[in-house]
């Protein structure tokens, strides 16, 4: 969900990409100030039955935003990030993020799998991840 100064975020999926009727009605209900929040778009998601995906490209596509990434990586105002390196003193969860990264990343969907696995919150998943230096990437919505 980057984009350079200038560039619309509807400019990464092409000049033919359209939005979903139905998907982009329920985005539009759901929108505040010109975001829609991480848990919303998720929320929409499992209602429409679409995939997450669909639901990052069609906010894209609206040229809107997303915000309060469940994990705290990013739209929190006034800064970018919610989530802070913390070390976790659950050393199978550190087991779990090591074991689930490809190419020295951490999967979106991985980082909420293990979350759950161990019984934590995601914030706390992403804290040991910010404290280990791992990326988590990428965002099941798109974002990045």
């Amino acid at each position: 969900m980057t984009r350079d100064k200038g560039q619309k975020f509807s400019d990464k999926h092409g000049p033919d990409a359209q939005a979903d009727p139905d998907i982009k009605e329920k985005i539009v209900d759901n929108v505040k100030d010109g975001e829609l929040a991480c848990a919303v778009a998720f929320k929409i998601a499992a209602e429409l039955d679409v995939s997450p995906s669909e639901i990052g490209k069609t906010v894209d596509l609206l040229d809107l935003k997303l915000s309060k990434c469940q994990l705290g990586l990013f739209g929190y105002k006034p800064h970018k990030k919610k989530v802070t390196a913390r070390k976790t003193q659950n050393e199978q969860m550190e087991a779990s993020i090591r074991d689930a990264l490809v190419d020295e990343k951490l999967a979106c969907r991985d980082a909420w799998a293990i979350s759950e696995h161990h019984n934590a919150r995601k914030m706390t998943v992403s804290s040991a991840c910010e404290f280990l230096g791992i990326k988590i990437k990428p965002c099941q919505l798109g974002a990045f």
